[in-house]
């Protein structure tokens, strides 16, 4: 990976940073059109989908007395951004493990693009065009970040030892792999960064780093573990474009996420999971409007606009998936007060009236 890189930045703060690689904050997101017709059949868990690139079938993961993951079926779209919800513990992160080769499980196989992958080991995962990024980003911090992308880059003749040692023989394909690099540092509002210890960025940047590091790959599905995590709200209209560029790419997108409206605002279709298992499936809308998913994973009241129920913004101004006539109609003292109830009586100690 020898090439002549640009001098080293002036280090910046995080915030001055990310706050100069950003759009207009005030400029309004972009809607982007949804993918729709992706299952055959009502949606329910386990639903058929008219072009899957990936099919679990009885994949099943447990650790000691515990069963992390306990999928009978389930079946990914292709050309769509499908986000993968669910409580803490429900399994989500285990599956990402198990269906990119970085775990085995007890029984169950899988298959991507038509390719089982039932027992292959993660570089070969990743070989295949199946590429994922980390909720703890795995940045060499010791690497610039350019050297970072270029390790992204597969079938380097330079990682031979023979040929290594005839710099003619893979100078012209590293030139090559360099350029593609720096197109996508700059595409990712990272191109200044790029002599620069990855361990200097801040975290929002990291993320963005190891994102782009995975396109290197040029890949089929890319699966992102909770993108958003730690990631300065500045950055993050940047993180959703960037995410919504790789469908308009021709890429298929798997996201882990807890930000319910990241996942109304991309996803065409959502996954829920719940102690191991998974149990609904459908469109961001109709899945966060079914009862028991918004009681028993995402909290009450989701279709409202808090905005409007606090009198911070005007019907007019409301989020466009929430009910903005219901919430100009609710008290903002008596949902609160609500709330303090239903969380009282949750932890409240077992009484014979709770019992009842």
């Amino acid at each position: 990976m020898s090439s002549e890189i640009p001098a080293p930045t002036e280090p910046t703060t995080d915030a001055a940073a990310e706050a100069a690689d950003q759009h207009d904050p005030t400029a309004a997101p972009v809607e982007r059109p949804k993918t729709t017709g992706l299952h055959v059949g009502d949606a329910k868990p386990g639903v058929a989908k008219v072009d899957p690139i990936i099919v679990a079938d009885g994949v099943r993961r447990t650790f000691g007395g515990l069963t992390a993951v306990d999928v009978e079926h389930l079946e990914i779209p292709r050309g769509a951004i499908t986000a993968l919800i669910g409580p803490n513990g429900a399994g989500k992160t285990t599956l990402f493990n198990l269906l990119t080769g970085f775990d085995k499980p007890n029984e169950g196989t899988w298959t991507f693009d038509g390719k089982s992958l039932s027992g292959v080991p993660a570089f070969k995962v990743a070989r295949l065009g199946q590429v994922r990024t980390f909720q703890l980003t795995k940045a060499l911090g010791l690497l610039t970040v350019l050297e970072n992308m270029k390790l992204g880059a597969t079938g380097q003749r330079g990682e031979r030892f023979w040929s290594s040692l005839i710099p003619a023989l893979w100078r012209k394909q590293d030139a090559k792999i360099e350029a593609r690099a720096m197109g996508l540092l700059a595409k990712f509002k990272l191109d200044a960064k790029a002599p620069d210890f990855a361990a200097s960025l801040s975290g929002g940047q990291r993320k963005l780093l190891e994102m782009a590091r995975a396109l290197m790959s040029e890949p089929k599905l890319v699966m992102l573990d909770e993108p958003m995590a730690g990631v300065n709200p500045a950055l993050t209209q940047s993180l959703l474009d960037h995410i919504l560029d790789l469908k308009d790419e021709g890429m298929t997108v798997l996201f882990v996420e807890h930000d319910m409206h990241m996942v109304r605002h991309i996803a065409d279709w959502v996954i829920v999971m719940a102690e191991g298992k998974v149990v609904a499936e459908g469109d961001p809308y109709s899945v966060m409007r079914d009862p028991a998913v918004i009681d028993a994973y995402l909290g009450a009241h989701q279709e409202l606009d808090l905005g409007v129920v606090t009198g911070r913004v005007t019907a007019e101004e409301a989020d466009p998936t929430t009910d903005a006539a219901a919430s100009t109609s609710v008290d903002a003292d008596e949902l609160a007060s609500a709330g303090t109830a239903e969380a009282e009586a949750e932890f409240a100690p077992d009484t014979e009236e709770k019992k009842k």
